[in-house]
């Protein structure tokens, strides 16, 4: 059954698997240190990171750590095919390197301004955050205290040293394109999805999805998720596709 997938859908998957595998049985930590996405402006950044994040799943021994590859992979499997199929190999490329570049950068513009916030909210106290980014790098061994006495600027050196040292990973973002591109081909099919009790038009779906995540993201309530990479990846699948669409016969 898996050589009927077609070949990209089915190298991505491959890969996916693969890299989890070694990451997490043959080199962890060190590959999630080196491969998975951090905030452009931390100290742990790396450019290859752009592209490497999005074959890095939460670790298999954090609790939910192998659902997430798999329910990744099991999106793809199910969109990925028809996807590939329709648009021809180099597209569907495009499309899904795209939507997961699209997604580390919406995630990582909304950690900017976050960190803008937070730099100018400890400037406000006389505090200076250049203190925290070298206490931020994955080697460091030094000392972590810092200089912040009341609560207010512990507080804000705390979500600083959290945003420049907690890295995006995963193929959510890229996939989220596949669907989104999905949507705008087929935005009449009906796909089934847990906790909804009847099959639902996915133009329906993926709008309800997208507003959800925004909130979720922009809100902070997101439970270790970046919700907003979700977004970032949804984004460039739709608008691609929605070009796509205008010259589908000459493709078709």
């Amino acid at each position: 059954m898996f050589n009927n997938i077609p070949p990209i859908t089915r190298n991505i998957i491959i890969i996916n698997i693969v890299v989890y595998l070694i990451a997490n049985f043959l080199y962890y930590p060190s590959l999630y240190d080196m491969l998975s996405g951090f905030y452009p402006f931390s100290p742990n950044f790396k450019s290859w990171q752009i592209i490497t994040h999005m074959f890095m799943h939460a670790p298999f021994r954090e609790p939910g750590g192998f659902m997430h590859i798999l329910f990744n992979m099991f999106t793809l499997f199910s969109f990925g095919p028809i996807l590939e199929q329709t648009l021809g190999e180099r597209k569907y490329l495009i499309l899904y390197f795209a939507s997961g570049l699209g997604s580390f950068f919406l995630f990582n513009l909304w950690n900017f301004v976050e960190a803008q916030q937070i730099i100018s909210g400890l400037q406000s106290l006389g505090l200076s955050a250049a203190e925290i980014y070298p206490k931020a790098a994955l080697d460091y061994v030094g000392s972590l205290k810092i200089s912040a006495t009341t609560v207010e600027g512990q507080e804000l050196s705390s979500q600083y040293y959290a945003l420049l040292k907690t890295p995006m990973l995963g193929a959510s973002g890229a996939i989220f394109g596949v669907v989104a591109a999905f949507a705008t081909l087929y935005p009449d099919a009906k796909i089934g999805i847990m906790f909804i009790p009847v099959p639902m038009k996915v133009k329906y779906l993926l709008p309800i999805i997208v507003v959800i995540s925004v909130y979720l993201g922009v809100s902070g309530n997101g439970g270790g998720i970046a919700h907003l990479a979700h977004v970032g990846g949804a984004l460039v699948g739709w608008l691609l596709a929605r070009n796509w669409k205008k010259h589908l016969y000459r493709f078709n």
